[in-house]
């Protein structure tokens, strides 16, 4: 990885520093909660938290997941798909669902993106109407719902709107009033006396400091059902019990506009992420449970694009930073990562040319020691196909995205459906190899005829020459190879890049990253012990390296 490719995971870190981005845990990230789940999250039982934009929904959510799950910026649609975490209460377990604000018109988005949507002719018909209909289809599907208020502001008419909406279309689900921001419980009283007006007690709540959380998650045990009313779906963490095979985590990935919602939402068969032409538009991580067509399980994270690192420290929206911080993590959590790349956009003269970013991309990803899939989306869209188009482009892919030459390729057009089913089938075989495991006489038997076909070089200047003794892999996930050796210093990167692709030839391990490890002798043991519990005494014991007479 390069200086430009670690500036840009840096950016994560000068957003901490700077107090942008709260520092995240590995269980943060996976949205994890203490307790171990013991069911899937359909079957649970399922809340809804709505209201107007910019009331704490996404603050609140966190609060009462206990982890740092959603995106909280200071302005109004930041969250636009729902969003879905495992919660605990008094021995209950159940599953939250986060919302985006309802708003009646691009006009309400802040007003960087106000003139993206005007760009992109989104109105009624576009970008806050998604939003309102991935709220819809987190309260069809809840047992209660969680109407979040401003308790400094008290009931407005957006909020009188929000409640009768939910008394016409859902009359039948309990619905509970919280009055977010309420820090003072006395004052608190005061301010949200109007509340009173919509027949319902207002519950004072404050999602930054947690108070009057308790009473109202005890009044929300009382009105949740002990049973979902709905199995269907399945968003989230895909736990299955105790004992179940875990799921393969698919981080998807790229640049914006690549069509990566698009692709999510053709894999699951409905529109679980919102699709538009303005980038940016996804923000959060998204975790969505599928099952393949091989009976499967897979755990589908669609991400926010990620942008060159100037462009975001540049950037006018201050919640891309958060997105991209999640997209950076749903690559650490992840089994395989789907890089998506526009080959519409990347072809030129009838050539496949990689993006500068597409590039950076790749290099996070081989750094992480993911498995990875090289997804070719638009395909439809690439101009002038012949017969020939397929394998010149995935030629040209494996040979400028160096870092993960060794990646799974496929092609597919995610609008129109075609191929998608590859992508998942491409995963899998990557994921399999991701995990698989070689056994210590296998692995010796490729490092020996490796070594024997070509010697290690002598550095110039030098009379030793390299020698490995022994080989064995202690892990998995990525595959991690140990050599003994007699001096790491004496093997220089372009050997080393050698044993790689001689164990990827010998021994497979496409589609995934490896690892190999050179673990030189002691120094005072240079002239005895040459390999792992055991003792040589001539440094020409290794392989490739005859007995002297």
């Amino acid at each position: 990885m390069d200086a430009e490719a670690r500036a840009l995971a840096d950016l994560v870190l000068d957003a901490e520093l700077a107090g942008v981005i709260d520092p995240l845990t590995e269980a943060d990230e996976a949205g994890a909660t203490p307790e171990e789940p013991t069911l899937p999250l359909r079957l649970l039982p399922k809340v809804a938290i709505v209201g107007r934009p910019n009331v704490g929904k996404s603050a609140l959510f966190n609060r009462l997941v206990g982890a740092r799950a959603a995106i909280v910026h200071d302005f109004p649609g930041v969250t636009r798909d729902r969003l879905y975490a495992r919660a605990h209460w008094c021995g209950r377990e159940f599953a939250m669902i986060d919302t985006g604000g309802l708003m009646a018109d691009a006009a309400a988005l802040p007003d960087p993106e106000a003139a993206a949507a005007a760009a992109a002719s989104l109105s009624a018909d576009g970008l806050p109407s998604a939003i309102e209909r991935q709220a819809a289809a987190g309260v069809s599907e809840a047992d209660a719902v969680v109407l979040v208020a401003d308790g400094t502001t008290g009931l407005t008419s957006a909020d009188a709107e929000v409640l009768s909406w939910l008394r016409r279309r859902h009359p039948n689900t309990p619905v509970l009033l919280a009055a977010n921001k309420c820090d003072n419980s006395i004052v608190a009283a005061t301010a949200i006396a109007d509340l009173w007006s919509t027949g319902m007690e207002p519950w004072p709540v404050s999602a930054l400091s947690g108070t009057g959380t308790g009473d109202f998650l005890d009044a929300l045990m009382e009105a949740l059902p002990t049973k979902p009313k709905s199995t269907a779906g399945g968003w989230g963490d895909g736990g299955e019990g105790a004992g179940s095979e875990r799921p393969l985590a698919v981080a998807i990935v790229g640049r914006p506009n690549a069509g990566k919602s698009s692709l999510l939402n053709a894999l699951v068969g409905s529109e679980r992420a919102i699709v538009s032409s303005m980038p940016g538009t996804t923000r959060d991580a998204i975790d969505c449970d599928v099952v393949g067509p091989d009976g499967r399980r897979y755990t589908l994270v669609d991400t926010a694009g990620v942008r060159k690192r100037a462009s975001v420290a540049g950037s006018a929206d201050g919640a891309e930073p958060l997105s991209v911080a999640r997209a950076l993590a749903a690559i650490r959590r992840a089994d395989v990562v789907a890089l998506v790349i526009d080959a519409a956009a990347c072809t030129q003269d009838g050539r496949f040319v990689a993006t500068v970013q597409d590039y950076r991309l790749s290099e996070l990803v081989a750094g992480a020691g993911k498995a990875a899939v090289i997804v070719m989306n638009k395909w439809d869209a690439v101009p002038e196909r012949g017969p020939g188009t397929v394998a010149a482009y995935e030629a040209e892919a494996r040979a400028q995205l160096r870092p993960i030459e060794w990646a799974g390729l496929t092609h597919a057009s995610a609008s129109t459906g075609r191929r998608v089913s590859h992508v998942l089938a491409a995963a899998a075989a990557a994921g399999e190899q991701h995990g698989r495991r070689l056994s210590t006489a296998t692995l010796n038997l490729v490092v020996r005829d490796a070594v024997g076909r070509r010697a290690p070089p002598a550095p110039r200047g030098m009379t030793r020459r390299g020698r490995v003794y022994y080989a064995t892999q202690p892990t998995t996930r990525p595959p991690t190879f140990v050599l003994f050796v007699n001096d790491p210093a004496l093997f220089p990167e372009e050997y080393r890049r050698y044993i790689e692709r001689c164990l990827r030839e010998s021994a497979g391990f496409a589609g995934t990253a490896l690892r190999v490890l050179w673990r030189g002798k002691e120094r005072d043991g240079d002239k005895g012990g040459g390999g792992p519990g055991g003792s040589n005494k001539s440094e020409g014991r290794g392989y490739g390296v005859k007995k002297g007479r």
